[in-house]
C-alpha cells in the first residue's frame, strides 16, 4: 500500500479580519448557497419565473435551511437539554447542526412561499431539490475542515487521523464520502432535468432526490461515529431512523409520478 493513513492537521480557521476568525465552514457554506442560487436562478428562468420571485425564494430557502439545521440538532439529538435551556438554541457558534432538520426546514419554507405566491408546491420542490446536494456537498467539505462528523476507526489506506479532534487512530473520512455522493446526486438530477425533461412529471425529481440522498445517508451512517451517546443503545442511529421516512416519501412520490402526475397547490 502507498499509504497507511492520512494525518489531517488542517485548522478550521481560514484567516482573520480585525481579530475575528473566518472559518472554512462558513466560507464553504456561503459558497454552496451562492452556487446553488446561481443554478436555481438558471432553472427557474427557464420555467419563466420572475427575477424578484427567484430572489425571494432564495431567501425563504436560506432561512429554512439555517433554522432547520439548528432546530434539527436541538430537537432530534439533544431535546432534553435544549428544551430545558431554550436560549442555548441561539448559540449556533457552539456547534450542533442536523441535515435532516434542514430538509424539514426547506420543505416548510417552500410551502410558505408557495402559499404566499400561489405556486404549485411539489412542482417547485422538483426544481429546488436539484441544488440541495450541491450545497450539501460544500457543507460536508466544511465539516472536513472542522474535523467533525467523521467515521469509525478503519484500517483502510485512506483513513484520516483527525488530530485537531484529539483522535489518534485512523477513521473513515465520511465527510468526503458524503460530499462525493452529494455532488454525484446533483449531476444526476441536472441530467434528468435537462436531458430527460424530468421536470414535466410532477414529483419525479423530488422522489429521486429523497431516495438517493437519504438512502446513501442511511448506508454511510454504518461507518459514521455517533453524534450523541444515547445513539449507542439504538439498533440504528438517529441519522438512519430519520432517513427512513424521507426514503418512504421518495418511493411514494415516484409511484405517484409514474401512475398519475399530480399537483399540490
Amino acid at each position: 500500500m502507498l499509504l497507511d493513513y492520512i494525518v489531517w492537521t488542517v485548522k478550521p480557521e481560514a484567516f482573520s479580519i480585525g481579530g475575528h476568525e473566518i472559518r472554512w465552514y462558513g466560507l464553504l457554506l456561503a459558497c454552496g448557497f451562492y452556487m446553488g442560487f446561481f443554478v436555481l436562478q438558471k432553472i427557474l428562468k427557464k420555467e419563466n419565473f420572475k427575477e424578484d420571485r427567484i430572489s425571494l425564494l432564495a431567501i425563504f430557502v436560506f432561512a429554512g435551511t439555517i433554522i432547520g439545521l439548528r432546530l434539527g440538532h436541538c430537537l432530534f439529538y439533544e431535546p432534553g437539554y435544549y428544551l430545558s435551556h431554550p436560549l442555548d438554541i441561539l448559540k449556533v457558534w457552539e456547534g450542533g447542526l442536523a441535515s435532516h432538520g434542514a430538509a424539514v426546514g426547506i420543505l416548510i419554507a417552500v410551502f410558505i412561499y408557495c402559499k404566499k405566491y400561489h405556486v404549485s408546491y411539489i412542482s417547485l420542490l422538483d426544481k429546488v431539490v436539484i441544488i440541495i446536494p450541491l450545497s450539501g456537498g460544500m457543507v460536508r467539505i466544511g465539516n472536513l475542515m472542522n474535523s467533525e462528523i467523521f467515521g469509525k476507526p478503519t484500517a483502510l489506506a485512506w483513513g484520516f487521523i483527525f488530530t485537531n479532534a484529539g483522535q489518534t487512530e485512523p477513521r473513515h473520512p465520511t465527510q468526503i464520502y458524503e460530499a462525493l455522493i452529494y455532488f454525484a446526486i446533483f449531476i444526476i438530477l441536472m441530467w434528468l432535468y435537462y436531458r430527460k425533461n424530468a421536470g414535466t412529471r410532477t414529483g419525479y425529481l423530488l422522489g429521486v432526490f429523497l431516495i438517493l440522498l437519504f438512502f446513501s445517508r442511511f448506508l454511510i451512517e454504518f461507518v459514521k461515529d455517533v453524534q450523541v451517546d444515547f445513539e449507542k443503545n439504538l439498533p440504528l442511529d438517529m441519522g438512519q431512523i430519520l432517513s427512513i421516512p424521507f426514503i418512504a416519501l421518495g418511493i411514494f412520490l415516484l409511484y405517484r409520478a409514474f401512475k398519475k402526475p399530480f399537483k399540490i397547490s
